[in-house]
């Protein structure tokens, strides 16, 4: 199986108010073939897993960035994708920009996921 690439970031602003966290793809066992759905699961639970590190709650995030290489198939996915945002972001829907891009640089990943949190 080819992996797909996978990167984390969280940054904790000077002042300590703010917490931008970025997850980019999936886990590293993921690989060509994998859905879009299961890729957005993992996406948002990996920023949701950042976020947590960083001392935050998904009820704290702000607003999400979402690129998706194929904008039918997550249509066509909307019930598995809505499973996964209640199993990890709640009842909390965020401000959220989502793009359909030609390509991601892993070529086996089909979404990317970004996020701003407001931590106390």
């Amino acid at each position: 199986m080819t992996s797909v690439m996978l990167s984390s970031r969280a940054v904790r602003e000077a002042s300590g108010s703010q917490a931008n966290s970025a997850k980019s793809q999936a886990e590293p066992q993921v690989g060509k073939g994998t859905d879009i759905a299961t890729q957005w699961r993992l996406a948002l639970a990996n920023l949701v897993a950042v976020l947590e590190a960083a001392g935050g709650k998904p009820g704290q995030i702000v607003m999400l960035r979402a690129n998706v290489t194929d904008l039918a198939e997550f249509n066509s996915s909307g019930k598995a994708i809505g499973e996964a945002w209640n199993a990890t972001v709640g009842r909390h829907f965020p401000a959220m920009t989502l793009v359909q891009i030609s390509a991601l640089i892993d070529p086996n990943a089909r979404v990317e996921i970004e996020g701003e949190a407001v931590l106390p």
